[in-house]
């Protein structure tokens, strides 16, 4: 029966041994792993052609304004609808449209959203809807595009450009529906709609901030 300085010095020669073999396992999982991950951001660069509804449950058109300097103000649209069509020949004849009911503005404040929705801001009664139309669209990278497109609001049509990402198109795997997910981001200046209430204390150029999913519809 070996000793135990013999054990050990036969159960390093094995580790010896083994070692190379670890490694190249090791790498080949490191391989595999980055496919994996590669293939999916090529699934995401690469959404199925046809006419997307925007996912009402999981879409925020959110804003922040800047409040005399001293924060921002945050605020989300709870009421968003509008369509995307996805042409894989062209991406730059895709478009998209996207309605808003103001009155759904929500700052998590009673009085101020009462106050967002009368004649200083939004005008709900008078114009209980803004809407966004794309006009053109500039692809810039393997998932990124510029969307430039009319946004009607109190009655006046302003070109404004989003930056926009595509994060993924895939099979849902609750809905089984094919969707695509998207990120947007932009400014405006409110005054040129001719909302110009409390300027300067309250911020002219709003922040936009965009998260929506879009369903592919058969």
């Amino acid at each position: 029966m070996p000793s135990r300085r013999t054990a050990r010095a036969i159960a390093a020669t094995e580790e010896n041994r083994n070692r190379p073999l670890m490694v190249a396992t090791g790498a080949l999982a490191a391989i595999a792993l980055i496919w994996a991950l590669l293939a999916t951001a090529a699934q995401a660069e690469t959404p199925q052609g046809g006419t997307y509804v925007i996912d009402d449950t999981h879409v925020h058109a959110s804003f922040k304004v800047s409040h005399v300097g001293f924060s921002s103000t945050i605020g989300n649209f709870d009421t968003v609808s509008g369509d995307i069509v996805i042409n894989t020949d062209d991406l730059t004849a895709s478009t998209v449209n996207v309605t808003i009911d103001t009155a759904s503005i929500d700052t998590a404040h009673k009085e101020r959203d009462e106050h967002l929705r009368n004649a200083d801001f939004f005008n709900v009664a008078e114009y209980p809807e803004m809407t966004f139309t794309s006009t053109a669209i500039e692809v810039t990278g393997d998932n990124t595009a510029k969307v430039t497109g009319d946004l009607t609001m109190l009655g006046q049509t302003h070109p404004v450009t989003l930056d926009v990402t595509l994060n993924k198109a895939a099979e849902h795997p609750f809905s089984k529906k094919y969707v695509a997910g998207f990120s947007a981001t932009g400014t405006l200046d409110r005054t040129q709609w001719g909302m110009d209430y409390g300027v300067p204390a309250v911020g002219s150029e709003i922040e936009l901030l965009i998260e929506a999913e879009a369903m592919r519809q058969e």
